[in-house]
């Protein structure tokens, strides 16, 4: 099943509007176009093309970390506010799975051969695992529904939500019927499902289960404790399945400055790590926004990341760059210098340039843009001719083989059998192949800046730095969300957005390039002011809404005043308050 385009077929996946009852019903579909479809291979394919819906989005992947602890932007989440109630809240959708379900009891025409059969079989009830991750992910028990439903069936359409164990469970088993049924091995185009992209997914999501049931056993996982380590041995098997199989390895085609961000960048990725994307494709007008969204002043959110997250950046010998003397009064030109090569590669630094009509011209970070600072490139073409509009055509990754060794890495580590050479193996190796140089080998020592900032909780050196790598190696890729809330690590959400370092009424040379770029003011303008210069009044109450940390000196802080709160609550969606009046029985999620 290719992805570059999705086909919807009305007669089968007919949409149905209104309330939670009618959504869970089965349109009839006529014999005939039921017999032109499931009696032939080419019918089962076309069929099977619907199942993306199900699938992360194009903005999912690169707009997805919009809200996460680590991107400040324009305003806050309505979700992480008090007046957020399950009134707020949209209803929940079973269409796609409906269109699923039909499709598997209906692939049973003898005339296609039993394998192809369960082939396509297999892509449906990956797709299915795919549908009902997301659900339990959003609201934890759901009803569990593995068929069409007739109108009459009232105990289904009007009936209770089954245990999070129970449909964890089920899908846990759809997820390795796919991986056993899938035929296809491998896809030089990365645009099907193979058996690895499914086993790739079964690591992510034995993953998340796993770690939720460990760090919420006390509460919304209450009961689920004693079987983490189950669901993370499923992980940990998944991915070194991948692994072992030879199949997909690292990125090291441009060297350390430049092999990371050509994942994200590029029109063509490379196919050895990346396992499944979107393809951009300019003659069917299929191209996304990526530039807009990171470089217009007007489009987007703003979305730039926290010093906070830039400081968990290591230098680029290993070492970890928050035991340097003064690092948190460093200026952004001091900072940046000597890190991880993949932070070069994922914010505007350094001698940063864009083509402006084919010419490269100097690109520090713009204020009139970035909120703190940091404004990121990832996903991003270096072409200021793309910006005004969905011009991108680099592909999207949905899923590649760095967040493989990373879940691996993870499941391990969480299980406490990571040795050495796992460790070479996975973080270890992202991390060569970002360019550091040194402190390669598995972690002895608590980073307390780590620990203190991001995760109190943790003692284990190994889960803090496999931690500290997620962050890093996949950032704005969508997953950062998932993390904290499979972590418990929701209060994070809470956290102030600060920028850069700042001392006031001082011009800044951001690129080091001779020119001046920005002059934040605490009320009066220098006079004269500079061509060119973005000047911003940094005075607490100003319109701006950004201001210094200690009045004129300091982190830049933006929206001090915006109190975002976070309650246990949030770790599951309410059930929306017109499904409850629709069918009661569902019960609303805890603390709502």
């Amino acid at each position: 099943m290719t992805i570059h385009t999705t086909i919807r077929l009305a007669a089968i996946g007919a949409l149905c509007l209104g309330a939670v009852a009618c959504d869970l019903e089965q349109s009839p579909v006529s014999a005939t176009n039921q017999k032109s479809v499931f009696s032939s291979e080419a019918g089962l394919q076309l069929y099977s093309n619907s199942f993306t819906n199900v699938w992360p989005s194009v903005n999912s992947v690169f707009v997805g970390d919009d809200v996460s602890d680590y991107l400040a932007v324009r305003g806050a989440s309505n979700y992480l506010l008090p007046s957020f109630t399950p009134n707020n809240q949209g209803g929940w959708s079973w269409t796609a799975l409906r269109n699923i379900n039909y499709f598997i009891e209906s692939n049973t025409d003898p005339a296609v051969p039993e394998a192809v059969r369960n082939h396509y079989m297999g892509l449906a009830r990956f797709s299915r695992a795919l549908f009902y991750y997301d659900k339990v992910k959003t609201y934890g028990a759901v009803p569990w529904i593995d068929k069409p439903i007739a109108i009459n069936d009232s105990a289904m359409l009007f009936g209770t939500r089954d245990a999070r164990d129970v449909v964890m469970a089920k899908v846990l088993e759809d997820l390795n019927f796919a991986i056993a049924n899938i035929r296809t091995v491998t896809s030089t185009s990365r645009t099907e499902v193979t058996q690895d992209v499914a086993r790739a997914f079964k690591s992510r999501i034995a993953l998340y289960e796993g770690t939720f049931r460990k760090y919420h056993a006390n509460g919304l996982a209450s009961g689920l404790g004693s079987s983490a380590n189950m669901w993370l041995t499923e992980a940990a098997t998944a991915a070194q399945q991948v692994m072992d199989g030879n199949r997909h390895s690292l990125n090291t085609s441009a060297g350390a400055l430049g092999s990371y961000r050509s994942l994200f960048s590029s029109e063509a990725p490379p196919t050895n790590e990346v396992m499944l994307m979107y393809v951009m494709d300019v003659n069917l007008a299929v191209r996304h926004d990526a530039n807009w969204r990171y470089t217009s002043a007007t489009t987007g959110v703003g979305a730039s990341f926290t010093r906070d997250f830039i400081n968990t950046y290591l230098m680029a010998d290993g070492t970890p760059f928050t035991d340097r003397p003064g690092y948190d009064t460093l200026s952004f030109m001091a900072e940046v210098k000597g890190r991880d090569p993949r932070l070069q590669q994922t914010i505007r630094m350094g001698d940063f340039k864009r083509l402006n009509a084919g010419t490269p011209v100097a690109s520090p970070p713009a204020f009139t843009v970035s909120l703190t600072g940091y404004q990121p490139i990832k996903w991003t073409i270096d072409d200021i001719g793309l910006d005004a509009g969905a011009n991108n055509t680099n592909d999207i990754s949905i899923i590649r083989y760095g967040e493989v060794l990373l879940n691996y890495a993870e499941a391990k580590a969480e299980l406490g059998t990571l040795t050495d050479g796992d460790w070479q193996r996975t973080v270890g190796a992202l991390r060569a192949r970002a360019g550091i140089t040194g402190n390669l080998s598995r972690p002895n020592r608590v980073d307390p800046y780590l620990q203190s900032v991001y995760f109190p909780g943790i003692s284990d050196p190994t889960i803090l730095e496999v931690r500290r790598e997620r962050g890093i190696e996949l950032a704005l890729e969508g997953l950062r969300w998932d993390d904290l809330m499979r972590w418990k690590r929701g209060e994070l959400l809470a956290r102030p957005w600060r920028g850069m370092y700042t001392v006031a009424n001082r011009y800044y040379d951001l690129n080091e390039d001779g020119v001046q770029d920005v002059y934040f003011h605490t009320g009066t303008l220098p006079s004269p002011q500079i061509a060119g210069v973005n000047y911003h009044n940094i005075t607490a109450g100003n319109s701006s809404q950004r201001t210094l940390q200690n009045g004129t000196s300091g982190l830049l802080q933006w929206q001090i005043n915006i109190v975002r709160v976070w309650n246990d609550r949030l770790y599951l969606r309410p059930i929306a308050a017109s499904d409850l009046v629709v069918n009661p029985k569902l019960g609303q999620n805890p603390g709502w």
